[in-house]
């Protein structure tokens, strides 16, 4: 099978090509259909190139799915499967309000156990920093939900008088910040790795697993980098979860 799978998060959007249980070609976007909408074109048809069969669409932002939907439609003739709780999944769901489940969450637990089994912890670095905890017979139970980097830099930015918008990006923290842009690039890398550690380590503690841990998202490599835990940085498992839920209804 070929088809597109389409992660729609909150401030980024990121597109694949699911082919043959892989993700063979990506894509990222910052904004979406509404805000960057011919650059999502562009980048659904590079991906796309050979065509496709199918699409899905994991989104956290109800108010776009219906333009995307169309989108699909008129660019490569394909209808447009919505995940939700109550397709078919390689996970149980176990869990108050299955409805209440973000697709990407979904996506990360159906693909993290595809690929690594079960116990699992995923943590997604997306606009929100996300943990989702299956257990060892592949239940999904639940969660952690903190506030991802982005909105921790950007708030700081936006409601102190002298705090700059720094880059979530470059070389290993130095010691110490002797600028304000050094002191919040630690407060953010340095803080995000004890805020995975003392996340993974309560629920190991508190549910009596030994969780393996995997992490995605565009921040998690950067962020993790020097983390004194073994996990895995695995930048592409929520387009590769929405392809393994798409084939158990295509």
């Amino acid at each position: 099978m070929r088809a597109l799978v389409i992660d729609v998060g909150n401030t980024s959007t990121s597109v694949g090509l699911y082919h043959d249980g892989q993700v063979t070609a990506s894509a990222h976007i910052k904004g979406g259909v509404w805000a960057n909408r011919q650059l999502c074109i562009e980048a659904l048809r590079q991906v796309a190139s050979g065509g496709v069969e199918a699409a899905v669409l994991g989104s956290v932002v109800p108010s776009v799915n219906q333009s995307w939907c169309e989108l699909l439609l008129r660019e490569f003739g394909v209808d447009t499967l919505l995940v939700n709780a109550s397709l078919p999944m390689n996970i149980i769901i176990d869990y108050p309000e299955p409805d209440k489940i973000g697709a990407d969450r979904l996506a990360d637990a159906c693909g993290g156990v595809a690929r690594y089994g079960a116990p699992l912890v995923v943590a997604d670095f997306g606009t929100a920093l996300t943990f989702d905890v299956i257990m060892p017979d592949a239940r999904y139970v639940g969660g952690v939900i903190t506030p991802g980097l982005p909105l921790m830099t950007d708030y700081l930015c936006e409601r102190t008088a002298l705090l700059p918008r720094v880059e979530l990006k470059g070389a290993e923290c130095p010691p110490v910040g002797r600028s304000t842009e050094e002191a919040m690039r630690i407060g953010a890398e340095v803080g995000y790795r004890g805020i995975v550690r003392e996340i993974v380590t309560y629920l190991r503690h508190s549910l009596q697993v030994d969780f393996r841990v995997v992490a995605t998202g565009g921040y998690a490599a950067w962020a993790l980098r020097g983390l004194d835990m073994e996990l895995t940085i695995d930048e592409n498992l929520t387009l590769f979860g929405l392809g393994c839920i798409l084939e158990r209804s295509f």
